[in-house]
């Protein structure tokens, strides 16, 4: 009932468009502004920190009724824009969904972090604490403090396509589902019931810093009166990923090719060299695992790079 109210909203006419660029069909949010956005502002919101955005999937997080009450009761982007764009200046104009990253992010801090286009009588002027204001200025709700900066270089988007011969953890069966970690973030697949060769075909998003380090995937067996039981574990490095994609820059410049590898090793969980490649113009790495720490169990994946400025 809760996210109905969410998907209500987000039918609304000024919802169908990203609040800040106007690119269709945003599948982002933040909640505590109470915004609807798309995948590439979501990269500068999330860069923003949580104390100024807090960046939320519309289809793949879990949200709780308080972020759910903050967005119906700002309204949405028509109502958010009216105050956080009520004073634009000649010379300054909003981003376009073709925009370069250097223009959204220009844009989204000057709207959202310096709050150059509010009325004066709204702007925060405290150096202390960065707040959110109250919801009974139009705003989303509770205020937090600054956690510091963080940089994003890109998205990367993590398809868990199947696992294979999986543990036993219940008397026949599993209930197998996968987290993905990098840094404070975490994603988490669906729950396949009583099933040790389940099939996902999910997508999860992760924003990744610039600090970055492996990807961290585990995998539990979901259990209602008791705490889930660990299925496997394993550590992924997206560095062959992310330096290959950079280094050849937009890959729709470029046919079809391999760019990069993740070799097999004693020291990781691949169960055979995991070639990056150029697909239809989008950088893409296909990676079999082993499963750590646990009987028997393989997981396949699929990884693709989306860096912010494209």
């Amino acid at each position: 009932m809760s996210k109905r109210r969410l998907n209500d909203l987000l039918r609304q006419s000024d919802n169908r468009v990203c609040a800040d660029c106007g690119t269709p069909d945003p599948k982002w949010a933040s909640a505590n502004i109470g915004v609807f956005i798309c995948l590439k502002c979501c990269g500068v919101h999330r860069s923003l920190g949580t104390h100024i955005s807090k960046v939320l999937s519309v289809t793949l997080d879990e949200w709780n009724d308080d972020d759910i009450d903050s967005m119906v009761e700002v309204g949405g982007n028509a109502s958010a824009n009216s105050i956080y764009e009520a004073y634009i200046p000649d010379g300054i104009s909003k981003p376009r969904p073709n925009a370069s990253h250097e223009q959204r992010s220009s844009f989204i801090r000057s709207k959202y972090e310096l709050q150059e286009f509010l009325k004066p009588s709204l702007r925060i002027s405290s150096n202390q604490k960065k707040q959110s204001l109250s919801a009974s200025d139009g705003f989303g709700s509770s205020s937090q403090k600054s956690e510091g900066m963080v940089e994003f270089i890109g998205i990367l988007k993590i398809t868990v396509l199947k696992g294979t011969n999986l543990a036993v953890r219940d008397m026949l069966s599993s209930d197998p589902y996968v987290i993905l970690t990098i840094g404070q973030q975490k994603a988490q697949t669906t729950v396949v019931r009583s099933n040790l060769n389940p099939v996902w075909n999910e997508d999860l998003m992760l924003s990744i810093p610039q600090d970055y380090g492996p990807l961290k995937l585990e995998v539990y067996d979901y259990d209602t009166f008791s705490a889930d039981d660990i299925m496997g574990e394993a550590e992924i490095d997206i560095q062959s990923l992310i330096t290959s994609a950079m280094a050849y820059g937009d890959p729709g410049m470029f046919s079809d090719m391999q760019i990069g590898k993740w070799l097999k090793s004693d020291d990781n969980a691949l169960i055979e060299d995991s070639p990056v490649n150029i697909i239809d113009g989008r950088v893409k790495q296909e990676i079999r695992l082993k499963l750590q720490n646990v009987e028997s169990g393989e997981l396949d994946l699929e990884l693709e790079w989306m860096p912010l400025d494209h």
